[in-house]
Parts: C-alpha cells; structure tokens; sequence
C-alpha cells in the first residue's frame, strides 16, 4: 500500500481539519417566531431574523420579495420585509445561505399566511386554555366550543419550557405555530382564541396570535432591565432581586436525588411533598425582567399589531407601585417595538378575594391615562370561588370590539357606561356618564351596588335612577350625600349597569383621595 510522502502529510492534515470544520457549519436558523404555519403582520415592515455562521450570506424570499444580509461576528442576521399585502393564501417562506466556502442551506417554512397579528400576555387567566385537561381552567362549554373550532385562518404560536422565565435575557422561547382546528383549539389560549375568533369573522382576514404568559406573574417580570434602571422604586426592587440571584446556590446533583425521592415517598404516602432548598429566585414569576427575559426578549422585533394584557392578580408590595409597573411596561414594549401599539387590557373579575378588589381595578384602570388603551370590564363574568371564571366568551367579544372600534375603524361602542362627572343637588348625587350612546340600562331588574356617604364617609346602599346619561342616587339614611360608589367590593355581585351595547360599566368611587 502506498503512503504519502513525510512532506505532504502535515498539508492533508490540515486539508482534514478543514473539511471537517467545513462539514460542522450550522445550518442557517431562524427565530422562535418563525414556524410553520406562520401568520405574518400586514401592511408593516416586516423584520425576519435568525443565525448562521458569521460572515455567511442569508437571503430570505417571501411574496415575491428577496432581501439579503451577512452575518454578523456572533452569527446574527436580519433583513426587513416590506410592507404586505393580506393574503390567506398558503405560501412557503425560504430561507437560503451561502457561507465563505460556497456551502448552501435551504430552510423553507410552509403555509404561511399574512394578516392581523396580535400577542397576548399576562397571567394564568392568559394561559387558560380552552380545554380543562384535567386543570383548573377550560371554558363553561369546551366541548362545544371544541367541536366548532374549525377555523384555519386562525393560528396561534404558545410559548412553552424549559426558559420561560430567566435571569438574563434568552434568544428563543420554544414553541409552534398551530393551525385553529377542533384538534389543536383545546390547547389554545382561550381569551386568545374567543378574540381572534370574533376578530376574524368581522374582518375576515388571517388572524395570529402570540401567547406568551406565566401563571401567577406580576406585572415586573414582563419589564426588561435597561427599562428599570433610572426609577428609585423601580431599581430597589431589581438590586433585590439581584442579590438573591448573586446568593443563590444551586443545589447538588445528589441533592436533587434525595428531594426527589422523598417528593416520590410523600405522594404515595398521600402526603404533600416537602419543599427543597432555596428556591431559584430567576424562576419566580415575582421578581423582575425574568419573564420578558424567557418569553418577550425572543419574540422582538416579530411584526406585530397590538398587544392583549390580561394580569393584575398577583401584586407584590409594595402594591401602590403597581400602576406604575404597568404605565412602564406598555411604555417600554412600545419602545422595544418602535410604534404605539394599542394595549387593550382586561379589568379583574369579580371572585370573593382579595386578590380581586376594588383597590386593583381602581389601579388597573389608571392605565387608560395612557393613548392607545382601553379596558375590557369583566366585572359580571367572574365567579365567586375561582380566580379563573371560566365563561369567557363575553371577554372575547369586548376585546375584539376594543380592536374593531380602536384599531380597523369600525364605528361600534367598545366601552361599557364611564364616568365622567358627579354633582349634588340637595339630597340626591347625580353621576354622569359616557359611553351611553343608545341610553343606560339596568340588567336584569333594579340597579344594583349603588351607594352613597355623607361627610362622615358611612356608605348606605342607594336608590338608583337611570334619567338619559346619568344615575340619580339617593338614600334615606343619607340626607347631605358628598360621595357616590359603585361595585366597591371584591365580588360585587349583581352589579347590572349597562349601556344598550350590553357592555357593562367598570366599578367606580367618587371620593378617591390618591
């Protein structure tokens, strides 16, 4: 056998190592939002991102478009799509790249659809699906809703495990998108579902939605740090939070084991298993940035229309900065995103909590202060026991009417009855309204869960009168009335003020001091 000369051996060596490296290039890759199935924003620019090899040349054709672009020095890209034209055509999205060695790679994503595309996030009652699943959640009537759900102009992308939450800012989120079907619907996001729903039927276009939630978050772990660092409050709440990162240890492989097994133990003993070491704080939906680090860090720039927020049952103290929490989140995700995106969020149900007082829809309300929001009220479709009320489609179809009303111009009412002034005029308070376009209207009877106080702040329960645009409120037990409330209570139950929109109106105080 002939072996080559001594000479030449070190020349095929390093011929080897370089066809070696050659054959380890990776293969070009797109960000999580890019899936199969995709529903890609009309009428915007269009960003498309991902990774190569640096250096290499990546071309991204769509529509009838081509745009390229080279790697960066840490393998990223990114080309921007001109605005585009709506389209439930299904269509391949490619993606090609040619490295310094004249290598090709083709990636190309299927049925991909251009439309409306709207993210929702928040809590758990974001995360509900329309599914029970052997859960807490599922809608009043799943099966039904299930076996309508054949809708393949609505796709949803849900972001899932293992980084959903982080410490540090992460590139992907796991997920995919889904094509709405009575298969895959009982996985979807149900306020995400029942708005895309009612969206599409009035518009008729291709609708995506982006549902990106964590049961139990507060409304910081949804900000990124940069967006905290020149607010007092704001910056004593991430030094927290990074001194428990920095004294965090995590435990041993054989710790692990030994909780395990004793988890293991108590459960088959019947028992609650018992709590481990220190917790990892990066994966305490309380804390900041640990969300938007996992889930919304991923997903930017992805084209999007607008945003659904549905969180407020978890607040950490101290809780009078929660307002603030969301007025620097909606400000924050419109910077990151480079336009106003209209926020329409939901105001807590009514449930026998805490969790769900007034206090909070008080405070979640201060958000309409900010242009380009609006509040869904869900003050009669909450349950008194669970914090997840599963009648949903009300919530569906008053966001949806935010979107058509605010966002495609459509001229319909998308607010329940909202106060706008009070006056007295002797024994009586007289609160006016907007949003009363066709008249107020009293559901189901009588008005309920007015009252009204004198000087000594002693509320009585009133008699309400509908008169046009205003509620004329008395009450025996108060004869010089200074302040009027409606719904002032964690469950206010058959609270029934409506405008002939059947929206309803958000609990309200006259009195508030701060």
């Amino acid at each position: 056998m002939k072996t080559s000369p001594p000479s030449l051996r070190p020349l095929f060596a390093l011929l080897a190592l370089a066809a070696t490296a050659l054959s380890a290039r990776a293969d070009v890759k797109l960000a999580s939002p890019f899936t199969d199935h995709m529903v890609l924003q009309r009428e915007l620019p269009v960003p498309v991102w991902g990774w190569a090899d640096p250096g290499e040349k990546v071309t991204v054709q769509f529509a009838g478009q081509t745009k390229t672009a080279t790697a960066d020095a840490d393998g990223k890209w990114r080309v921007d799509l001109a605005a585009l034209t709506t389209s439930a055509e299904s269509r391949d999205f490619v993606v090609s790249s040619v490295n310094l060695a004249s290598q090709i790679s083709n990636l190309k994503l299927q049925d991909v659809l251009v439309g409306e595309v709207w993210l929702g996030s928040g809590q758990s009652n974001m995360v509900f699906p329309v599914a029970k699943n052997g859960g807490p959640y599922g809608l009043i009537n799943e099966a039904e809703e299930i076996a309508a759900a054949n809708y393949p102009l609505i796709r949803m992308f849900t972001g899932t495990g293992p980084t959903v939450k982080s410490a540090t800012p992460q590139t992907t989120v796991v997920g995919e998108w889904k094509v709405c079907s009575p298969a895959t619907a009982g996985g979807f996001s149900a306020v995400g579902y029942l708005f895309a729903r009612e969206l599409q039927k009035e518009i008729k276009v291709p609708i995506g939605i982006i549902t990106l939630a964590s049961g139990a978050s507060c409304a910081q772990a949804w900000i990124r740090r940069e967006a905290m660092l020149d607010d007092a409050d704001f910056k004593a709440a991430l030094d927290r939070f990074d001194g428990q990162v920095k004294a965090y240890v995590p435990p041993t492989a054989e710790a692990r084991a030994a909780q395990q097994a004793a988890a293991a133990a108590a459960r088959a003993a019947g028992q609650r298993a018992p709590r481990g070491g220190a917790a990892n704080p990066a994966q305490d939906q309380h804390n900041p940035t640990v969300c938007f680090n996992g889930m919304i860090a991923p997903v930017i720039p992805y084209a999007i229309r607008g945003v659904l927020w549905y969180q407020g049952e978890s607040i950490t103290a101290p809780k009078e900065l929660f307002p603030k929490w969301n007025a620097q989140l909606i400000a924050d995700w419109r910077k990151l995103w480079g336009r106003e995106l209209p926020f329409a969020f939901v105001q807590l149900a009514a449930l026998d909590n805490s969790s769900n007082s007034p206090q909070v829809r008080e405070w979640q309300a201060e958000a309409l202060k900010i242009p380009g929001t609006a509040m869904a009220v869900t003050i009669d479709i909450g349950d008194q026991k669970d914090v997840h009320p599963h009648n949903k489609a009300p919530l569906g179809d008053r966001l949806a009417r935010i979107a058509l009303a605010n966002v495609y111009g459509r001229k319909i009412e998308f607010s329940g009855p909202v106060v706008t002034d009070t006056t007295v005029e002797g024994k009586a308070v007289h609160v006016e309204f907007s949003h009363a376009d066709g008249g107020l209207t009293a559901k189901d009877g009588a008005l309920k869960t007015f009252e009204i106080a004198g000087f000594d702040g002693k509320y009585f329960p009133a008699d309400a009168k509908i008169q046009g645009n205003q509620v004329i409120l008395t009450a025996a037990e108060v004869a010089a009335p200074v302040a009027a409330r409606y719904a002032w209570s964690n469950y206010p139950e058959g609270a029934n003020l409506y405008n002939l929109a059947g929206l309803p109106a958000a609990p309200f105080r006259t009195d508030r001091t701060k």
